[in-house]
């Protein structure tokens, strides 16, 4: 089709052409919101690595997902910070614990809303590993016990997805097993299954706290070099029975989204983790960039590449902006 035949500039003269020949789109529905969990009460602790998220206790997490629910938001994310920490992360499956109190809080208050419980150990660990460290190495089948209590532990509490994102081997089957023998068949897993050692994870361990006391996590996590093996990692979970399969971090990874997607018949999510909120929130800040125009070309490229949900801070955001048509 050669010029002047074929004129493409044809259907982006009009905004209305633009957007009914548009080829991807956002909708609310696709956006998952994640939050921090604090104990005490009447607190919203700023994350300054972050700014507008805060460390939240139970009674502002309840405002702030009656707020997203309000807007559209079908879900949210949990991650707790404990009280205490330990060489277990002894409250990561406490009945008691911070998640599992806000759970139960969020469940009773805004039953509609899905609530997913990340499962990992890092946050309550004092060592801020992700599993059980034995002579200075996170050793993984005496981890997956604990990884199973901590999604049954959630799943009793009223969570309606557990994800884990400890990048253990065999944790989704362990997690499966826990939860098929106590009865909880229905409860999905979204799996963290292509989790790679990223250096966008930084203003996160801020916000949980969960910073590495010695060595790093690039014995667990993957390599960013690699896109085969984010195939074979994929593949072991979906065997395993996960539900959902996820790609962590989105931006540098568009071509595993994609790879994923393409390869296998579940539904993909993509985190758009803190450092790539951090990044764009402090250039719109400083007048670098348009943010709100950042926010909706990231959220749309990353549906683009093929993710079916995106966790993303900019959730709500991103609902005011696709309420207001701004795609």
């Amino acid at each position: 089709m050669p010029y002047p035949v074929y004129r493409p500039r044809r259907l982006r003269e009009s905004p209305l052409l633009r957007k009914m020949v548009r080829e991807t789109t956002l909708r609310t529905d696709d956006l998952i919101l994640p939050l921090f969990v604090i104990h005490g009460r009447g607190s919203r602790e700023p994350i300054s690595s972050m700014p507008g998220q805060a460390r939240l206790t139970i009674d502002e997490l309840l405002k702030e997902c009656k707020d997203a629910a309000s807007m559209g938001i079908p879900a949210v994310l949990l991650f707790g910070l404990p009280q205490e920490k330990d060489p277990r992360g002894s409250e990561a499956y406490a009945e008691d614990g911070i998640i599992q109190q806000a759970v139960r809080a969020v469940k009773e208050t805004i039953p509609d809303l899905l609530v997913i419980t990340d499962v990992c150990l890092c946050e309550y660990t004092s060592h801020g590993h992700c599993g059980i460290v034995e002579d200075g190495r996170v050793k993984n089948d005496p981890t997956l016990d604990l990884i199973a209590r901590t999604a049954l532990s959630h799943a009793e509490a009223g969570a309606d997805m557990v994800a884990p994102s400890d990048m253990m081997d065999g944790h989704v089957g362990a997690i499966r097993e826990a939860l098929d023998e106590a009865g909880y068949q229905e409860t999905p897993i979204m799996a963290y299954s292509a989790k790679y050692a990223s250096a966008f994870y930084g203003p996160f361990r801020e916000a949980a706290d969960s910073a590495p006391q010695f060595g790093d996590r690039r014995g667990y996590q993957m390599d960013p070099a690699n896109a085969m093996e984010a195939m074979r990692e994929v593949a072991l979970d979906v065997d395993e029975g996960a539900d959902i399969v996820m790609v962590k971090p989105a931006l540098p990874y568009l071509d595993i989204i994609s790879r994923v997607k393409s390869d296998f018949g579940l539904p993909v999510a993509a985190y758009s983790v803190s450092g790539e909120y951090a990044m764009i929130r402090a250039a719109g800040q400083l007048g670098w960039l348009d943010e709100e125009r950042a926010i909706m070309e990231v959220l749309i490229g990353i549906r683009r590449a093929g993710a079916d949900l995106i966790i993303t801070y900019f959730a709500k955001d991103a609902a005011r902006l696709i309420e207001q048509g701004r795609q």
